[in-house]
């Protein structure tokens, strides 16, 4: 068993505590109180990320767009190897996204003001 100590508050603050602990004890109200602003303390110092930075996200971005390119890079070489002239509007479009794809340049293009 935990020693016990008294604690002298004042009357309001006794008060604030009767009113607000609900079902729990003095003790326990209290108790409960400095468990969740140590807690909230500690969040503090290690602060979460809740949203992508910048950078982060144009990295993304340029990952994407690296794979989107590869991707109909490979569809186009396949077409190719088989022998396969597409003569419709699809394969020219498909042309024009890589080649606008490899003229980015591997830089994100961003509209910063």
């Amino acid at each position: 068993m935990s020693e016990k100590k008294i604690l002298i508050i004042q009357e309001e603050l006794l008060k604030k505590i009767d009113e607000n602990r609900g079902e729990l004890s003095r003790t326990e109200f209290i108790d409960l109180l400095l468990d969740n602003q140590l807690q909230e303390k500690n969040d503090e110092a290690v602060p979460s990320q809740q949203y992508v930075s910048k950078e982060e996200f144009q990295e993304f971005a340029q990952g994407m767009k690296d794979l989107l390119r590869r991707f109909l890079d490979f569809f186009i070489s396949y077409g190719m190897e088989l022998g396969e002239e597409p003569k419709d509007r699809t394969f020219n479009e498909l042309v024009q996204k890589l080649q606008t794809l490899s003229a980015s340049g591997g830089k994100p293009k961003t509209n910063v003001k």
